[in-house]
C-alpha cells in the first residue's frame, strides 16, 4: 500500500487543526495506556471495548471478567483502540495528512462530529456485513476512511506526496549512500524525499481515488488471509461521501480543483477576522 507524507492544500480558516491533533493524541494515549498493562491484559481490555457483531446483536456475551461499555457504545469506543504499533502508526499517518484540511473545510466541531459519525457508520456497515462474526474489531480505520473520502471531495486538485513502503525498505541501505553527498546539507540528505526513498506526487483525486479502489477490491475479494476489516473501510468511505456535503462549510466548494495558494491576508486597515472553529452559519 502507498502511504501519504503531506499535501499542499493550505489551511484557510483555522490557524491550527486542534481537533485533528486532539484525536491523534487521544489515540496515542489510549494505545500507550492499554499496552502498559495497567488495566490488565491488552487483548482482554480491547475485547471489552471492541465491536463484536454477535455480541452487538445479543446472540453472544462476553465473559464476566471482561470490562466494557454496553455493546451499542462499542461502535464509538472501538475507534480509539489499536491492536499494534503498526496499526496505530498507519492510521494516524493518514489522519495527520488529510484530517487537518478536512477540519479546516468543516470547522472543528463539525469535523469531530463527522469523524465520529463516519466511524459509527463504518461499524454498522461491518456488523451487518458479518453478523455471525465473533472477531473483535478495533481501530480508527473506518473513521479515517471517511476523512479520506472527504478529502477527495474537498481537495481533488491538491498535490499529495507519498511513498511505497516495501520498495523504500528494500532500498533503505542504498539511501544512506546519499549521506556521502556533500552538495546538500546533512539533514536534507538524511530526511529529503529523494530516491531511493521513492517518493511520488499525485493529485488528491488520483491518490485517494486509487486508495478507495483498493479498499473496494479487497472487500469484494474477501481480503484474503489478512486481519483487515475491509468492509468497515468501505462503510467509512460511503459515510464520508454522503456526509461531507452536510458537514462542510457553506462557502467551501465540493470538487474544488484549486489552485491552492496561501490564504489571502486581510487588508492592513481592517483587523484580521477571528479564528472560526465551530459551526459555519
Amino acid at each position: 500500500m502507498v502511504m501519504p507524507l503531506y499535501d499542499d492544500a493550505p489551511l484557510r480558516h483555522l490557524k491550527r487543526p486542534v481537533a485533528n491533533h486532539a484525536l491523534i493524541v487521544v489515540n496515542i494515549a489510549v494505545f500507550l495506556l492499554v499496552q502498559s498493562e495497567i488495566l490488565g491484559d491488552p487483548l482482554t481490555v480491547m475485547r471489552g471495548f471492541a465491536i463484536i457483531p454477535r455480541v452487538l446483536f445479543g446472540e453472544a456475551s462476553l465473559a464476566d471478567w471482561i470490562v466494557g461499555p454496553p455493546p451499542a457504545l462499542t461502535l464509538v469506543t472501538s475507534l480509539f483502540f489499536h491492536s499494534s504499533l503498526l496499526h496505530l502508526a498507519s492510521n494516524l499517518l493518514f489522519l495527520y495528512v488529510f484530517g487537518d484540511n478536512v477540519e479546516d473545510a468543516m470547522g472543528s466541531l463539525h469535523y469531530v462530529l463527522f469523524y465520529l459519525s463516519c466511524g459509527v457508520m463504518s461499524g454498522v456497515f461491518y456488523v451487518y456485513a458479518t453478523p455471525q462474526s465473533i472477531t473483535p474489531l478495533v481501530g480508527a480505520s473506518g473513521a479515517i476512511s471517511g476523512v479520506c473520502a472527504a478529502f477527495l471531495l474537498l481537495y481533488p486538485g491538491a498535490t499529495v506526496t507519498g511513498f511505497f513502503p516495501p520498495l523504500t525498505m528494500v532500498m533503505l541501505p542504498f539511501w544512506f549512500i546519499t549521506l556521502a553527498d556533500k552538495s546538500r546539507p546533512p539533514l536534507r540528505r538524511l530526511l529529503g524525499l529523494t530516491p531511493p526513498l521513492f517518493s511520488f506526487h499525485a493529485t488528491g483525486f488520483l491518490f485517494v481515488g486509487a486508495w478507495i479502489a483498493l479498499q473496494l477490491v479487497n472487500a469484494s475479494w474477501g481480503g484474503g488471509e489478512t486481519h483487515v476489516a475491509w468492509m468497515a473501510h468501505v462503510g467509512g468511505i460511503v459515510a464520508g461521501l454522503l456526509l461531507t456535503p452536510l458537514f462542510k462549510r457553506r462557502r467551501h466548494k465540493l470538487l474544488d480543483r484549486g489552485p491552492y495558494g496561501p490564504p489571502k491576508a486581510p487588508p492592513a486597515t481592517e483587523p484580521a477576522p477571528p479564528e472560526q472553529t465551530g459551526f459555519d452559519g
